[in-house]
């Protein structure tokens, strides 16, 4: 029988607490022993609510307490390195979202902490565990639609952040873009050679003071030869549409759906459906399985599907269209690696 393993919670905003309520309610195999929030408030509310003993404003709490296996970090990004590299040093496996962290050079040094003190790191590309995508995945491998030679990926928001979010975003390319960036590496089984952005305000001006906008599009070239496009918009008010599209040489895979139940209203009026309305509901089950499959490597000491040096290699590819796109569409080269984990898992 596997044993439990027992895990601890940092950052208790909306998807941070959706991932804690998750692992408390859902995830077998994992014990939620402690959440750790700096509004002291906020993690003695969500003690209480989930019924857990510990809870604390100081995340060092956690990583000193030896009754913890692993942490789950939803914490801005400006802090995922710090926390990482405790973590790992204090010997916790550790699910962190994405992005890794905020600059490649911390990202080295966490991918090293993480070797140093041999501790599994995940992080949160859910994308790769939605039912859709997978099937996606398994359809691709067994050669159903022949050689993958053209990817497209839509991510278009509901709504634009704050400003205060935008302001420590990274920018459209790294903190929406990624996603898109990662699920065409894993869908094509290749890596992405270089990349050409481009991108304009459309709708929100407090953008330009970030030097960000609030569309963009990215066209990348795969080693294997295939191309593609990313688009990324924060100007979607039909909904959350979070779309792929996989053309082979023998046929083509169409991923996701902006509706949100496959019912539709016909009346005087005319017609309508239900569209997905936030992330929450669209990656529902994607959410869960990520975690389940975090709890399982640590289980089984294995190597998760989306590990630290696949979001670095992500985090490079955003790096790349964000200077492509400062540079006004320069076409930027990147070096591929061959230790990615790209298989369907």
């Amino acid at each position: 029988m596997s044993r439990e393993i027992r895990v601890a919670a940092l950052g208790l905003g909306r998807l941070g607490y959706y991932h804690t309520k998750n692992l408390k309610e859902k995830v077998r195999g994992a014990k939620l022993v402690s959440v750790a929030d700096p509004f002291g408030d906020q993690a003695q509310k969500a003690a209480a609510e989930l019924g857990v003993e510990k809870w604390t404003k100081n995340p060092d709490d956690v990583f000193q307490d030896p009754e913890i296996d692993a942490v789950i970090i939803v914490t801005p990004t400006t802090t995922h390195g710090e926390m990482i590299k405790k973590a790992a040093k204090h010997g916790k496996h550790i699910f962190v979202e994405k992005p890794l962290t905020q600059s490649l050079n911390e990202a080295e040094e966490v991918i090293q902490a993480v070797e140093d003190h041999q501790v599994i790191c995940q992080v949160g590309f859910m994308r790769r565990f939605d039912p859709s995508y997978y099937d996606a995945k398994k359809r691709i491998e067994a050669g159903d639609i022949g050689k993958p030679i053209y990817f497209k990926g839509i991510t278009r928001d509901f709504t634009c952040p704050p400003e205060e979010f935008i302001k420590n975003s990274g920018g459209i390319f790294l903190d929406c873009s990624i996603h898109d960036y990662d699920i065409a590496r894993y869908l094509m089984g290749a890596e992405i050679t270089s990349v050409s952005a481009h991108g304009t305000v459309v709708q929100h001006p407090y953008m330009s003071k970030y030097n960000d906008v609030d569309q963009a599009i990215t066209y990348i070239e795969f080693d294997s030869g295939a191309a593609g496009d990313v688009e990324a918009s924060r100007n979607s008010r039909h909904g959350y549409d979070i779309r792929a599209e996989i053309i082979g040489t023998e046929g083509s895979l169409f991923v996701g759906t902006f509706r949100n139940r496959n019912a539709i209203l016909l009346n005087a009026k005319g017609s309508n459906y239900e569209v997905i309305p936030d992330f929450q509901t669209r990656f529902n089950d994607a959410y869960l399985l990520e975690l389940e499959e975090f709890i399982k490597c640590v289980q089984e000491n294995k190597e998760p599907r989306i590990t630290a040096l696949d979001s670095k290699i992500n985090m490079q590819i955003a790096a790349a269209a964000t200077k492509s796109f400062l540079n006004n569409g320069e076409k930027i080269f990147l070096e591929t690696s061959k230790t990615a984990n790209l298989s369907v898992g």
